[in-house]
């Protein structure tokens, strides 16, 4: 079988702030010609690459194909633009089929409407030729195609990853609040872990991030535990290449050489880390504790803590601020060594953590506004408490 070597232009799509941690991923599986967009980066690549972008980039929501593009003024223009597009090139009449619309400034205001008419521009064009339709299917459709409308320009792609990226397959369970797999191993990669130190999370709720740790320790993929991608329902699909992706990266899968440690005040939070740990095949290398931040010793040697701890919005709490002053307490008291990194939304809950910042990070949390900032804890530090982060 020969290679196919074609290149071709894709978007990867991510959340704001992750966009360079992104192009970082997609430089080391070889792609070309990266451009940083919002929410997303630009690349060109091959089928293979292709396929890598959704098997080993941890960043990433979807990868998108993109094949026309064209201007519009209304829904009239769309149906008659798609309906131009040769679609039997891509599906068969007895396939199934799935739209999503984003729209951006543009003169349409509807993106479910502009979604109907576009499945009603594709149905018609079947319709008109074989005098059959095919149907739709919203969950796991044969071919499911991204229309992205800018003020009157209207780009269409195919979507190769399916259901997004972020749902890794491991998760069964959530706590209240879980923080998205994307955003965790976004987090950690951010932090500049080198994996040469104890990884620790002291909330660490169902789990998440301590699993996308020792994914990223372990150099297991991303999509090691998914089951279906949207490019293997594809007239093109290579199985026999997408089989050497996979087994190629599991042969650098490596062991880890030092520990990942979980903990929680909440036996209910554990029990569920405790479950998708054991589905994702981890539970030999996470480690999880029952007990508040407040009483916990971390092992010596430092280390690194990524962590997210309640905001108070999604998740009540009754006196948050009285929970960071706990929560920067026992970081001076207890965790010297450790480079702290969190995540939160409440500003003036991180200010009660007692310590300067050395790095801050913007990030949205699903709609949340955040900010991932770093502490060094060092021998010293309790002399700071008075000191307030500066989050302004």
């Amino acid at each position: 079988m020969q290679k196919e070597t074609q290149k071709f232009n894709l978007i990867a799509k991510t959340l704001a702030g992750l966009e360079d941690i992104l192009v970082g991923e997609l430089k080391e599986i070889g792609a070309e010609d990266i451009q940083v967009l919002t929410r997303a980066v630009s690349f060109n690549g091959d089928k293979e690459i292709m396929y890598k972008a959704n098997y080993l980039c941890r960043t990433a929501i979807k990868i998108l194909k993109p094949f026309a593009s064209f201007l519009i003024r209304n829904e009239d223009d769309l149906y008659k633009e798609i309906k131009k597009i040769d679609w039997w090139d891509f599906m068969d009449v007895t396939d199934t089929l799935a739209v999503d619309c984003t729209l951006s400034d543009s003169y349409l205001t509807h993106s479910k409407y502009a979604s109907l008419k576009t499945k009603d521009a594709i149905v018609d064009k079947f319709r008109d030729k074989y005098d059959e339709r095919p149907s739709v299917n919203i969950e796991n459709p044969t071919l499911r195609v991204n229309v992205h409308i800018y003020r009157n320009n209207c780009s269409v792609s195919l979507d190769s990853s399916g259901e997004s990226l972020h749902k890794r397959g491991y998760r069964k369970s959530t706590d209240m609040a879980p923080i998205n797999e994307l955003l965790a191993a976004g987090m950690i990669l951010l932090s500049g872990w080198k994996k040469d130190c104890n990884f620790v999370d002291p909330m660490c709720g169902s789990g998440t991030i301590l699993i996308e740790a020792a994914l990223i320790a372990n150099n297991i993929p991303c999509g090691y535990y998914r089951k279906k991608y949207g490019f293997e329902n594809w007239k093109d699909f290579d199985k026999e290449l997408f089989e050497k992706i996979k087994n190629e990266a599991a042969n650098n899968i490596t062991e880890f050489e030092h520990r990942i440690i979980g903990s929680d005040k909440s036996a209910m939070a554990l029990k569920i880390a405790k479950e998708n740990i054991r589905n994702a095949k981890l539970h030999k290398d996470i480690e999880l504790n029952h007990v508040a931040i407040e009483d916990n010793f971390p092992p010596e040697g430092g280390g690194i803590i990524v962590t997210n701890p309640p905001y108070g919005e999604r998740l009540k709490i009754d006196n948050i601020i009285k929970l960071y002053s706990v929560i920067g307490d026992s970081l001076k008291n207890q965790f010297t060594g450790f480079d702290v990194w969190i995540l939160s939304s409440n500003n003036s809950a991180l200010k009660r953590v007692g310590l300067r910042t050395s790095r801050k990070i913007p990030l949205y949390n699903a709609k949340l506004e955040c900010k991932y900032v770093k502490f060094e804890i060092y021998k010293g530090s309790l002399k700071k408490k008075n000191n307030p982060v500066d989050n302004d």
